[in-house]
């Protein structure tokens, strides 16, 4: 089970509108370091070893971002801005994306990326943790929701214990290989191709592994069965050029009834596209649904 390398200290303590600010790198279960960032508006108490405890009753946010995104993104920095109106913030950077770490396998040991997120977020004193992620993160958190319920897959033991209370998927993909679109074809280029992974490496500062998956992990139609009875919301917007509307409903068939279904109107792809009247929708459903 991932846990952090590099305890918070005096030194990475910060305000954050009166409550607390922590950064670090997390040293997950394959020994990637991934930059991470805890934010809480809640003043917490002091622990006597350099350290704190906040409020046990306080959820937790953790936002897996999506391809080509990291923790100082804008558009993940106002994500995290609408969830903190709701509970405290676990952001952080997939490996091979911004200051984190390895190369990026889209979606694959990803899942122990947001294992090791998690895992920090429990250490940190809080009882109710969410997952919430975007596009390629989306398939994260349902695959590491699915692995904690007692599925170790090919991720090398990723949740267990550490399992999330709560589980958003937006904008995220039902199966794997999908080249419908061409938002799609060209991700496929970017990450198939010696050009397409030298263009996201020096483009868009994302580096991408060069090896194929082997083996084919679990796909996010095949998790979402695995993850109950933890509660589960799918959010989709009808205008998403990567993935259409079929795939928010496999999702959600698979879930039967401890799933829920947002297709959102006029809603565009991932994060960009989630508005903060939706943002703070999803921090309500996390408040209710997370024990």
């Amino acid at each position: 089970m991932a846990r952090s390398a590099i305890r918070p200290n005096s030194e990475t303590h910060g305000a954050t509108r009166g409550g607390t600010s922590l950064r670090t790198f997390l040293r997950t279960a394959d020994g990637v370091r991934i930059d991470s960032v805890y934010e809480s508006a809640a003043v917490p108490a002091a622990t006597g070893n350099n350290g704190f405890r906040p409020p046990s009753h306080d959820p937790v946010f953790v936002i897996a971002h999506g391809f080509t995104g990291h923790a100082d993104r804008a558009h993940v920095r106002r994500v995290a801005r609408a969830f903190a109106r709701h509970g405290a913030v676990v952001t952080f950077s997939f490996r091979g994306h911004g200051a984190s770490g390895g190369r990026s396998t889209v979606g694959d040991r990803e899942v122990l990326d947001l294992a090791a997120a998690v895992s920090w977020a429990r250490e940190l004193g809080h009882a109710r943790v969410a997952t919430v992620g975007f596009s390629m993160g989306g398939s994260v958190v349902l695959r590491h929701a699915a692995l904690g319920a007692g599925d170790a897959g090919g991720a090398g033991g990723a949740g267990g214990a550490d399992g999330p209370d709560a589980v958003v998927s937006v904008s995220g993909p039902a199966r794997w290989f999908y080249r419908g679109t061409a938002p799609m074809r060209r991700l496929h280029w970017l990450v198939t191709r010696p050009s397409g992974r030298a263009v996201s490496q020096y483009g868009l500062r994302t580096r991408v592994h060069r090896r194929n998956w082997e083996p084919v992990p679990l796909s996010p139609v095949e998790a979402v069965p695995r993850i109950a009875p933890t509660p589960l919301l799918v959010v989709h917007g009808d205008r998403d050029g990567y993935f259409p509307l079929d795939h928010p409903r496999m999702l959600a068939a698979a879930a039967g009834e401890h799933g829920e279904l947002w297709v959102e109107p006029g809603m565009g792809h991932a994060e960009n596209a989630a508005s903060d009247g939706l943002l703070h929708r999803i921090g309500d459903w996390v408040v209710a649904r997370a024990g």
